[in-house]
């Protein structure tokens, strides 16, 4: 990636031969960034909520373009880490934002990895913040739940390379922005 800095918002991973045709509807949201990784983009939007209902709409009229966008996952919160350790400090204090919007309700936490192979487990982290907020959730008297199956939230991380970028997509999110993949 040829960023100094993270000016991304958004990670886009493309299905199979569809990086054209992706990289250029993208275009029309904001700053298109190829990756390090395969078909991986980074986009910079300035209007998150317009970007997800424009793309909605287009994914609605262009029902191919569903099947072109394997991934799209706008992150409300992102850092620099350069170590594991660096990471889950920086990961925990994002998630423990997160906390207030969890209070009695089921979530879990899904990590897509791109970059720090045998730095980072993507399931480690994922266990380390679901019981981190779980704690947290305790702590507070309003008790939280992992479920994965139908959850009232999910938290998802994207890593690339040493940026990184959280967003808690609540069950209706999830629903309304098919594109929107946690999993």
């Amino acid at each position: 990636m040829n960023r100094s800095r993270q000016d991304w918002n958004v990670v886009v991973s493309v299905s199979g031969d569809c990086y054209k045709r992706a990289r250029k509807l993208l275009r029309s949201f904001g700053a298109v960034e190829h990756t390090d990784y395969y078909n991986v983009l980074t986009l910079a939007v300035t209007d998150v909520p317009g970007f997800l209902e424009t793309l909605r709409q287009a994914v609605e009229q262009e029902p191919e373009l569903r099947d072109c966008i394997a991934r799209a996952i706008p992150a409300t919160h992102h850092f620099l880490f350069q170590s594991a350790e660096e990471f889950e400090t920086q990961a925990k204090a994002v998630a423990a934002q997160f906390a207030p919007q969890l209070t009695g309700k089921s979530f879990y936490v899904r990590m897509h990895r791109r970059g720090f192979r045998n730095r980072l487990a993507s399931p480690r982290e994922e266990r380390l913040l679901d019981e981190f907020l779980l704690d947290a959730l305790e702590h507070a008297g309003a008790p939280g739940s992992i479920r994965f199956t139908d959850p009232d939230a999910v938290i998802a991380v994207e890593t690339v390379g040493p940026w990184a970028g959280l967003s808690l997509w609540k069950r209706e999110d999830l629903r309304r922005y098919p594109f929107v993949r946690v999993d």
